[in-house]
């Protein structure tokens, strides 16, 4: 149950954001945003991280190097839901990276890259796919 509220949560701050920081791009510069988003959620996670004294710094150097990219691609996820948002609206960007959000999640999981747990490829999930980019079409026609 938690895990839904999460995501329910999640949801909600993923499309403030994207449109607080291309509102934000509009007027200081994309960089500039992108420096701010990293910066403050570096000082707050710092801080949480101060408080909660949750972490170890020695386990981080036993982890695959690959997994470090978090950082990188949080950047790459601001600039590209800043320029998509700029050019298709918070609706229909959002809309569409959820379902490559999805589409890319559910291969993740149905060949168990990266560690995560196998989940068989279904046929209910290909058609639910299938619904939500037919979805998305009736939402964009005019």
């Amino acid at each position: 149950m938690m895990g839904i509220v999460y995501s329910l949560i999640a949801g909600v701050f993923i499309s403030f954001q994207g449109v607080f920081n291309t509102k934000l791009s509009d007027k200081a510069g994309f960089w500039f945003t992108n420096a701010w988003v990293h910066g403050s959620g570096f000082l707050l996670s710092l801080i949480l991280l101060l408080i909660m004294k949750d972490g170890s710094f020695s386990k981080f150097f036993t982890v695959n190097k690959l997994y470090w990219l978090g950082g990188v691609f949080g950047v790459m996820i601001i600039f590209t839901v800043t320029k998509s948002i700029s050019a298709l609206g918070p609706a229909y960007s959002v809309a569409l990276l959820l379902i490559t959000q999805l589409v890319i999640s559910m291969l993740i999981d149905s060949l168990g890259l990266f560690g995560v747990d196998k989940v068989p490829l279904s046929a209910n999930r290909l058609f639910g796919i299938g619904i939500m980019i037919a979805g998305i079409i009736v939402f964009k026609l005019k």
